[in-house]
């Protein structure tokens, strides 16, 4: 998962790149978490100046506990054909590899992009003996995602539910060609 060079973009292949995420891609990552809100906040009477400071509230307080309990994470701005797409946060630990975050932004998703990064993670993990984790929401659309790639429920932590694939389960098959790692 960590080539030195960027895929080369196709009509099959848009050109999936990981790129360590800087201070400069603050307002990018916040666009990214808050498509991820979008449609619980949808139900509340707030206005747009509220909604958006409540999201700004919740960006900072999400990206500050991530660096804290995970400060040997690799935080990536996911690109296709060189353009943001989402985020991609993995914590390698000894005994496991750890998704401590997978978001891509509406244009992005179901479009096999999130499959791609999973299998590649997948395929670090076989090569290493290690096991993947990640929490998802109970009512995350993402869950079925996981379920199909043969991810499966260990715990239940209320709103979260931790889910574990190990090595030698079969992925789903489809467009499994890891992404780039650029510098």
């Amino acid at each position: 998962m960590r080539a030195t060079t960027a895929a080369t973009p196709s009509a099959l292949d848009p050109g999936l790149v990981l790129r360590a995420t800087t201070a400069r891609d603050r307002d990018l990552l916040l666009e990214v978490y808050a498509s991820t809100r979008e449609d619980e906040l949808a139900l509340v009477g707030w206005s747009p100046a509220q909604k958006r400071a409540f999201v700004e509230a919740q960006f900072a307080a999400q990206d500050s506990y991530y660096r804290e309990y995970y400060p040997g994470a690799s935080f990536d701005l996911v690109l296709v054909a060189g353009r943001p797409a989402g985020r991609l946060y993995v914590d390698r630990w000894a005994e496991e590899i750890r998704i401590v975050d997978v978001a891509l932004l509406p244009e992005h998703r179901e479009r096999g992009i999130g499959s791609r990064l999973l299998a590649s993670l997948m395929e670090e993990g076989a090569a290493c003996g290690k096991g993947l984790t990640i929490h998802v929401e109970t009512f995350s659309r993402a869950r079925s995602l996981y379920e199909r790639l043969g991810f499966v429920p260990v715990e239940d932590r209320g709103i979260y539910v931790l889910m574990k694939w190990e090595p030698g389960e079969t992925p789903e098959r489809g467009d499994m060609t890891p992404p780039a790692q650029v510098e």
